[in-house]
């Protein structure tokens, strides 16, 4: 259950960052932030599925 969570803090660092370092304003970097969180996210679940079919 850790993965989705990790993937969701990690998608919205990196997207807070990349929305910064191209010059975005605030509402720049919670846009970012948020979309690559919710990417994120939906990867860390897909790794958290395949990880738990693998393992029955």
């Amino acid at each position: 259950m850790i993965y989705p969570l990790s993937g969701l803090v990690i998608g919205a660092i990196l997207g807070a960052f990349s929305a910064k370092r191209r010059g975005g304003k605030t509402l720049d970097l919670l846009q970012w932030g948020g979309v690559l969180a919710i990417m994120g996210a939906i990867l860390g679940m897909f790794a958290l599925v395949m990880i738990e079919r693998a393992s029955i």
